[in-house]
């Protein structure tokens, strides 16, 4: 049935009066389901039994200047001085528990006042909740994307440096290097560096760190494959790899010493892989580094010339122009297969990009090496803990694919953002005891009490 149309239009007046008062009305009430999720999972106790013994503490505490940044990214704020707009929010002074938030001078003078520990301490804690996810998941293999990626800063920051940066070559820089978790989207650990490395720099300890913490856990029975970009194709690295026997699977950089384009130019089958791409299977042996890698050769048609790679050495005008690439493998994978488990490796670039865009990763807030590291740190807890908090609110699991890929459908905090955590609500206190009563959509009513009953069960 069709609604008149002197039904559907209202009449607005122009201008209205614009006034101000104290009542306790918040924009951000899905914000007490994430304080009652970190009650539940008990991040209070972890944080502190992780900062036991360290000179971090102030007026405000260390779990009080945590929350405080927690939920400052949590509700969209990007830089510290943000918090001067939400310090009367009653809702996010619930969450953090304070009587009233700090300013950003005195969270800024905090950071820069911790010890060094502290951020290796707290890297523990965004470990475990990668941890408590994959037990809780009860995953039955692992899949390690390790890569870096660039953020920049300013002149004067401590341990930045001019690196390879070909948007802003000028710019100091930081590059962190990052384990990723394809199954889960969460970072396993982070290490920031300055940037003036490669990839490779310091990436073999940090990788002995990461799959030995992994097998300290779960045990050598787990299996475990990693993912690496042609930038930690380094004997050293190939060599723990084989030390440690993982499956792994490694770009191989088209270096005229490996003899790989002359293989590509001999070549005269390729087996198909899509209507674009195809490769072959091979074997290279690199005396120099006592390794003989099994490596698969791909080349994707496109249709216009790519500096990427030897093209004109290689130009045919019968069959057009191709970008080549190759990888190195130990996994029993066919041409196609491992096609597809490589192109996986775009999980990671997802949650980097949802890390810059979301939470303020590339954000450096002040000019001090350790405050920087610790702020990365608290950026990818929080990215943990949204991955977590959908993880047991009951996120829909999606079938594994050769990808590996997420196992589960996780929506970005933008989403989830706009449908939970900015939502409007009051403080009251019918009969002297506070109420935060919420004035939202049934469909969203509906969620919140599903998610509620989820944190219920979650702590019980």
């Amino acid at each position: 049935m069709r609604i008149r149309k002197r039904l559907l239009r209202a009449r607005v007046n122009p201008d209205l009066p614009i006034t101000f008062s104290n009542e306790q009305i918040s924009a951000h009430g899905g914000l007490e389901l994430f304080g009652r999720f970190l009650a539940a999972i008990d991040l209070r106790g972890r944080i502190r039994q992780a900062l036991r013994g360290l000179d971090c503490e102030g007026d405000y505490g260390a779990w009080g200047f945590l929350r405080c940044l927690i939920g400052l990214l949590l509700v969209g704020g990007y830089r510290i001085s943000h918090l001067t707009v939400l310090e009367r929010d009653p809702v996010l002074l619930r969450f953090t528990g304070l009587r009233c938030l700090p300013s950003d001078r005195t969270l800024v003078r905090w950071m820069k006042r911790v010890p060094f520990p502290v951020v290796e301490r707290l890297a523990t804690v965004v470990r475990d909740l990668v941890y408590d996810a994959i037990a809780w998941a009860q995953l039955s293999r692992l899949t390690v994307d390790v890569d870096g990626t660039v953020l920049r800063t300013g002149l004067w920051v401590e341990g930045a440096e001019r690196g390879f940066n070909p948007h802003h070559p000028k710019d100091k820089s930081y590059y962190p290097l990052t384990a990723h978790l394809a199954q889960t989207g969460q970072i396993l650990r982070v290490k920031n560096r300055p940037g003036n490395v490669n990839e490779a720099t310091s990436a073999a300890g940090f990788l002995r760190v990461v799959i030995g913490e992994l097998r300290e856990r779960f045990g050598r029975r787990m299996p475990l494959e990693l993912r690496l970009d042609g930038g930690f194709f380094y004997p050293e690295i190939l060599g723990f790899l084989v030390e440690q026997d993982l499956e792994f699977a490694i770009k191989v950089p088209l270096w005229k010493w490996l003899g790989i384009r002359e293989r590509i130019a001999s070549r005269k089958r390729w087996g198909r892989v899509n209507a674009s791409v195809s490769g072959f299977a091979t074997t290279i042996r690199i005396p120099q580094w006592t390794q003989t890698l099994r490596v698969i050769i791909y080349r994707k048609k496109v249709g216009h010339h790519s500096r990427k790679n030897f093209q004109l050495d290689l130009f045919s005008p019968d069959d057009g122009h191709y970008e080549y690439s190759a990888v190195a493998t130990n996994k029993d994978l066919g041409v196609q297969a491992l096609w597809s488990f490589m192109a996986g490796r775009g999980g990671h670039e997802k949650t980097l990009g949802e890390l810059k865009q979301q939470l303020a990763f590339d954000a450096i807030p002040t000019n001090d090496w350790v405050a920087n590291s610790l702020w990365q740190q608290i950026s990818v807890l929080t990215h943990n803990l949204v991955r977590s908090f959908q993880l047991w609110m009951g996120a829909p699991r999606r079938p594994n694919t050769r990808k590996r890929t997420c196992r589960y459908c996780f929506v970005s905090l933008q989403t989830l953002r706009f449908e939970l955590i900015h939502q409007p609500a009051r403080l009251v206190r019918p009969a002297g005891r506070p109420q935060l009563r919420f004035a939202v959509s049934p469909r969203t009513r509906r969620r919140i009490e599903r998610m509620l009953e989820g944190i219920d069960r979650l702590a019980a």
